[in-house]
């Protein structure tokens, strides 16, 4: 017979499973913080290269076209961001013979992506009267937001990553100068980290 700690343990082992969405891929993370960096390094070339010292002059972004360009960047770093968050999750959840589409994935996906689709259309808003400086750290506090409601529904790790970038959303607000840099540091370099971490802890 087993220990009643050893049942307890499965018992606590399936709550968690049928409440919490516990197949976020780790390298998926990675990927994500890898195409921001990229994206981040074209608009870097956009934006300041080769003329403008770095952190200075912002008001470049709205000449030639170029917040059309970030847009576009932006946009298919999203989408890039998603597609391969959601098939290696799927990936994931065939390797630990558990299902992908549960009532706690879709609790966890609401509460990303609620706050990050409002904060996506308030950057718009943004965009449209001209208040480029403050895009940078609004998309930075909303997806903070947004990270810290959906660590309700997976794995508890998540919410140091919205603490991170709501951080660096805060500072961004006050050096709008060093948008870009902040950006690419939460969207870039903490995903990088964090999916690593995530991969060593829980997908190996």
């Amino acid at each position: 017979m087993r220990k009643p700690e050893q049942e307890l343990a499965e018992i606590k082992s399936m709550m968690e499973r049928s409440t919490r969405f516990l197949t976020l891929s780790g390298i998926s993370g990675i990927l994500a913080g890898t195409y921001a960096l990229i994206a981040a390094g074209i608009a870097y070339t956009w934006i300041y290269y080769p003329e403008v010292p770095y952190g200075s002059n912002i008001d470049k972004i709205s000449e030639d076209g170029i917040v059309g360009k970030l847009l576009i960047t932006s946009l298919i770093v999203l989408l890039l961001s998603i597609g391969t968050a959601w098939v290696m999750s799927q990936n994931n959840s065939k390797k630990k013979a558990t299902k992908f589409w549960t009532p706690a994935s879709k609790r966890f996906i609401l509460a990303l992506f609620i706050p990050v689709a409002i904060g996506g259309i308030f950057c718009l808003a943004l965009v449209s009267k001209g208040h480029l400086a403050v895009v940078a750290p609004a998309t930075l506090i909303f997806y903070g937001l947004g990270l810290l409601n959906a660590s309700h529904f997976t794995h508890n790790d998540i919410k140091y990553l919205g603490y991170c970038q709501l951080v660096l959303g805060v500072i961004s607000a006050f050096l709008p100068g060093f948008g870009l840099l902040l950006w690419s540091l939460g969207f870039g370099v903490l995903h990088v980290i964090y999916g690593a971490m995530m991969y060593y802890k829980y997908d190996r």
